[in-house]
């Protein structure tokens, strides 16, 4: 817990509907109280947000992952900083742990937008003077905005919770060559080696067909790295892969639960023996599962809130 009297006048935290629980964890780690507002659907569907609390010239951090439902989480989010910016808060820095539409951020076919770009504009617009987020979909959205952005990661919290288990004869997989990078991250961290998935996407229906595995992975504990878990079609092909090519056991991470449709009932029926994800996205009780665990990040936020108030350098916590 971060102590200072100087932090309860000046620094604020709220939180739309998206992850309340989330945003407690970040309050109770910085020991300060959630901020007061309200954020509800009238009945003809349109968001209405009131601050409860003077901001005026305060150091504010809204807490909102633009996660299910997307769309009503990113107008909340949108018209939570349009609120605050005209509450005449000092600075507004949106804290968007998991930033929906990241995945659309280049055009991969003829007449389609880059949606990535378009929220990152409407954040802007909307009032943040900075953007918080973690384990983006693709390092370039940080050039999407024109404001500061600091992209944490939770690969070493992944990291340490694995070297935690001491799992012996392990290698480190990529699910695709996308994510290449930051497996070979966690495997120079674990001290693995380093195995990559190669498949081919097939339309835009969430379907993926596996290619080829390069690396050698017979007889050894294999675990998968993605940055999100969406429907997990592509980890449960993955995994099957694996197993046909002689692993023997098959863990899984990720960042980001995005848990869509039948993913979790998935994810139980296959040979992943443990998933492990973070908190940036609220997973519902009924879509929790033994194979699931779950890494709280309110610590991390916490923190990277912290440096960001005090002017100190959020990089470092990653030294």
């Amino acid at each position: 817990m971060i102590k200072g009297g100087a932090l309860i006048d000046e620094l604020k935290v709220f939180t739309g509907n998206a992850h309340p629980a989330l945003a407690q964890g970040i309050c109770d780690y910085l020991g300060i109280p959630l901020g007061q507002c309200e954020v509800f659907e009238f009945s003809n569907e349109n968001t209405f947000v009131r601050i409860l609390e003077n901001v005026r010239e305060r150091d504010i951090f809204v807490i909102q992952p633009i996660s299910s439902p997307v769309n009503k989480s990113l107008m909340e989010l949108l018209i939570m900083l349009d609120a605050l910016r005209r509450a005449s808060a000092g600075r507004i820095t949106a804290v968007v742990p998991y930033f929906g539409y990241g995945r659309t951020d280049k055009k991969d076919q003829p007449r389609v937008p880059i949606t990535a770009r378009l929220i990152a504009d409407m954040i802007t617009v909307a009032g943040a003077n900075r953007l918080l987020t973690m384990d983006l979909h693709a390092g370039q959205i940080q050039g999407f905005f024109t404001i500061p952005v600091d992209e944490l990661t939770a690969l070493y919290m992944l990291g340490n919770y694995f070297e935690t288990k001491a799992l012996g004869n392990l290698v480190v997989v990529a699910t695709d060559i996308g994510i290449s990078k930051r497996a070979r991250d966690l495997a120079e961290r674990l001290n693995t080696p380093l195995a990559i998935i190669e498949k081919r996407r097939v339309g835009n229906d969430d379907k993926a067909e596996t290619l080829n595995i390069i690396g050698d992975v017979a007889g050894m504990r294999t675990l998968l790295i993605d940055d999100e878990i969406d429907t997990a079609g592509s980890l449960v092909t993955a995994a099957a892969a694996l197993e046909q090519a002689g692993a023997t056991e098959i863990y899984a991470c990720c960042t980001h639960p995005v848990f869509s449709g039948s993913a979790t009932k998935r994810i139980a029926q296959s040979q992943i023996k443990e998933v492990v994800v973070t908190d940036t996205i609220p997973i519902p009780e009924s879509k929790k599962n033994e194979k699931i665990t779950i890494l709280s990040m309110a610590s991390l936020l916490g923190e990277a809130i912290h440096r960001i108030h005090a002017g100190l350098s959020v990089g470092a916590m990653f030294e």
